[in-house]
């Protein structure tokens, strides 16, 4: 990996040296199962005379071809860049080489489906893996045309960013296609998708009157379950809302949306030919957070269209504005274009969750980060950059106001179009539209750290009035910036067994103190909520007469956004060890029955488990696990019937189960002796009955070969990994390390599962052993492998699960011998930030 980082200043450097026209890109995937030919001629101006490199990662380079003078691959080639000196002012590059196939998800990955042994192709190059298929100048402000020629066999579907045409035999059964150049674009949105998937097609009018093709694509052995019609509305809906707001036509020739296995994100923005997880593809019954989630995936792609591919960010500094954007518009497209109406609240309950969780780790940042270098930008990939950015950008719509900030951005979009901008580009055309100066807020908002917390200082006469109203402000130690905020506060109270809002005031907030002098004069309420409405990002605290309201009656609030703020807060208090975890165990149990939005049952059924687990005191931790199984258990069968809670309730069960009696029910469930009323026991459910069975040893790998009989599929062999790797003996986690450490084998899905199960272990004497091993491994994992391989090793091994003072000592011990690589260090800082708010949690919980 070091050998392939390429630093701003290279880039910069490069920039200055040349600039690209056009890419002709032919590869041959006809090969075998290991290399692909690549060839590829790049057009090209630069200063002459002078000297660069070219990307270019292959495993032989057979030709370097410059205005027609060959150079020896030996003397310019390392198998990761190619010099090239003494450029002409106008130049032609011809590089044929043979690359590799991954199984990582990066670059060109190669899958074998196992129900019909058909292979499956697609790339995935954000951030620096285009590199990885053809020869290119890896950096997004150096954009051109790509136009790709491919070979393949002839029954194959083969999808570009450009419509497919009509492929010309190639002899041997395989075909060729060549697709027209594309427009101007960055590298890391190009895309190659190929194998034997099944199509469904459709077309919408653009606002420009043209007809844009429509494709949905999934494996042959997933077709059955591609809802393609439902995709189909959802993007009609998402075109007409964004050719409305952005007044700018969609910008591409057609719109490819394909489904494919071993993905590591959600979804992949490639102009024209966007790539999700296939688990959005529903082959067993799914949770309606998981089915709102798809939508606004879905629409967080389509957003980028515009916002990244049409115009595109100079550099990574400004990646979080990329994924800010397309997460504010598409959580506003959902809500106001889709039937999923509570998509803000879905945005509290898990989006700005993540964002409060990461802006107070030790690696938090600027949400304009300093990207140094390509390892920078894949560990920027967080929850400041999608989550934090998108919540600021919401305070930023209602501080220049929605109509002026979506006329700011229609001005930029034809402004910058097929260019590379800045945030500065951004900011200067909403304050053309607005009106306002925005240096000052991007200041505050955008170029320091840290979230700030607001709680409420009341005062009452004996009569229960208030006679002093204040909101207090603070920040971290290490981050002290003190913001302005807009915010309301809401007063709520019991009305016919209904905790309902029955005042409101909306202010700016500022400095440590801020007096409310309309609420002076109010009676006091029930509960008082800071930032009803969640209008500021900030994290809030309850009152203590507030909390025990929460406490007691949470479930009694009407307004589906202000019970998330409550559940939000009374979790950011357990965590900041301000309150005992028992008593957010309590919250939960005596509150979540009544919950009605899926995101918010989802969010809150993890952090109930994570505080059972490692946030109560260790000595209550078993009784504790077994306290809230049991009431899961009580919880699902009190659900209404076929109800998501129900399916939820029972999830989360078998994640926890361990006593006798909750294995007992797991086990009737799984065999069908033991019924629900409307919920059936599918195959992707089964599988998580059978990983609780195995991790509580009642099954092992006789069960496991059984059901994998049953589903041998990709989804199948994740669940049997999952699985084994959860086995509660100390071989079954050495067979599990060793799967994954002492091995490159396995594909990215199979490592990631491996390590979910590998960290399921009720017995921390499992996991002692792996302390050690884990630290002595991390330098050598980065070294050599891909980065998402090492990323998942680096978070999926470390036995957090321990939350012990030695795991502590240890992982600190290795951060001061080993100061670099930096975007490893961030990782296990991350890891140690989680040990450290367990163990302090567990002291406030024991006092």
């Amino acid at each position: 990996m070091p050998g392939e980082n390429l630093t701003r200043l290279e880039a910069e450097e490069r920039q200055s040296i040349v600039q690209t026209h056009a890419y002709e890109v032919s590869l041959d995937l006809t090969q075998g199962p290991e290399t692909f030919r690549s060839t590829t001629t790049v057009h090209f101006d630069a200063k002459p005379g002078s000297s660069t490199f070219i990307d270019a990662i292959t495993k032989t380079v057979h030709s370097v071809t410059l205005n027609g003078q060959s150079l020896d691959p030996a003397q310019v080639s390392d198998g990761v860049r190619i010099q090239l000196d003494d450029l002409a002012e106008k130049n032609v590059l011809v590089v044929d080489a043979d690359a590799l196939y991954t199984n990582s998800g990066e670059g060109l990955h190669r899958f074998v489906d196992p129900v019909d042994d058909e292979v499956y192709l697609y790339s995935q190059f954000e951030v620096p893996d285009s590199r990885r298929v053809f020869a290119v100048f890896e950096q997004p402000d150096l954009k051109a045309t790509f136009q790709f020629t491919v070979t393949a066999p002839d029954y194959w579907e083969v999808v570009s960013n450009s419509p497919t045409p009509e492929p010309t035999p190639a002899g041997d059964s395989n075909s060729t296609w060549a697709f027209e150049p594309t427009p101007v674009i960055s590298s890391y949105i190009t895309a190659v998708v190929a194998g034997p998937y099944v199509v469904e097609r459709s077309e919408l009018t653009s606002a420009s009157g043209r007809v844009i093709p429509l494709g949905v694509f999934a494996r042959a052995s997933l077709a059955q379950y591609l809802d393609a019609d439902y995709i189909f509305e959802k993007t009609r809906e998402g075109f007409a809302y964004y050719e409305e707001k952005f007044d700018f036509p969609y910008p591409f020739a057609k719109y490819d949306q394909m489904f494919v296995p071993e993905f590591n994100a959600g979804a992949m923005e490639n102009a024209g030919a966007v790539t999700f997880t296939e688990t959005y593809v529903f082959r067993s019954k799914v949770t309606d957070a998981i089915k709102e989630r798809r939508v606004v995936t879905i629409l967080h792609e389509l957003a980028h269209m515009w916002f990244g591919d049409l115009v595109t960010m100079k550099w990574w500094n400004d990646l979080w504005l990329n994924e800010s954007f397309a997460e504010w518009a598409s959580t506003i497209a959902t809500a106001e274009a889709t039937e999923w109406t509570e998509a803000w609240t879905t945005f509290q309950a898990m989006e700005k969750s993540w964002a409060y969780k990461q802006d107070q780790l030790p690696s938090t940042h600027p949400v304009v980060a300093t990207i140094n270098d390509l390892e920078d930008v894949q560990v920027n990939f967080d929850g400041i950059t999608y989550a934090k950015g998108g919540s600021v950008l919401k305070q930023l719509v209602a501080w220049v106001g929605i109509d002026a900030f979506f006329a700011g951005v229609a001005a930029y979009f034809k402004k910058h179009q097929f260019g590379n901008t800045t945030l500065g580009d951004l900011l200067s055309e909403l304050e053309t539209t607005s009106g306002r100066d925005l240096s000052g807020w991007s200041k505050l908002w955008l170029e320091t750290a840290g979230v700030n917390t607001l709680r409420p200082e009341i005062e009452t006469d004996d009569a229960g009035t208030i006679t002093s109203f204040r909101v207090l402000q603070s920040a971290a130690t290490d981050y002290p910036t003190i913001r302005p905020h807009r915010l309301a506060i809401g007063f709520y109270n019991l009305v016919d067994g209904k905790l309902v809002r029955e005042h409101r005031v909306e202010l700016d907030v500022d400095g440590e103190s801020t007096d409310v002098p309309d609420l002076v004069g109010q009676t006091r309420p029930a509960l008082v909520l800071l930032n009803d409405d969640d209008l500021a990002y900030a994290k809030i605290r309850l009152d203590e007469v507030s909390l025990a309201t929460a406490i007691e009656h949470l479930s009694k609030i009407e307004n589906p956004l202000a019970r998330a703020l409550v559940w939000g807060a009374a979790w950011d208090a357990t965590r900041d060890a301000e309150t005992p975890a028992s008593d957010y165990v309590t919250l939960v149990l005596g509150n979540i029955a009544s919950e009605t939005e899926s995101t918010t049952i989802r969010t809150t059924l993890n952090q109930l488990l994570l505080a059972a687990s490692s946030y109560v005191a260790p000595e209550k931790q078993k009784a504790t696990s077994e306290r809230v199984g049991d009431a899961l258990w009580t919880l699902a069968s009190e659900a209404e019937a076929g109800s998501d809670a129900q399916f939820q309730f029972v999830k989360f069960f078998a994640a926890i189960a361990s006593t006798p009696a909750q294995l007992d029910k797991i086990e009737g469930l799984r065999r069908g002796d033991l019924r629900l009323d409307g919920l059936s026991v599918d195959t992707d459910l089964a599988w998580e009955l059978l990983i609780a069975l195995v991790a509580g040893g009642r099954a092992g790998t006789t069960e496991i070969d059984a059901e994998l009989l049953v589903d041998n599929t990709a989804s199948g062999q994740q669940s049997a990994a999952h699985a084994r790797a959860a086995i509660p003996t100390a071989e079954g986690k050495a067979a599990a390390w060793s799967s994954v450490l002492d091995s490159d084998d396995l594909p990215n899905t199979i490592v990631r599962t491996t390590g979910l199960g590998f960290q399921r272990a009720a017995d921390d004497a499992l996991l002692e052993p792996y302390v050690d091993r884990y630290f002595e491994s991390l330098q050598g994992i980065w070294k050599d492998r891909t980065y998402k391989i090492a990323e998942y090793v680096a978070v999926l091994f470390y036995p957090g699960g321990l939350a012990s003072e030695e795991l502590r000592r240890k992982t600190v011990a290795w951060l001061d011998a080993n100061p670099e690589p930096a975007a490893l260090r961030r990782l296990v800082v991350e890891n140690l930030a989680g040990t450290e708010r367990a163990l302090k949690a567990q002291e406030r919980d024991a006092q």
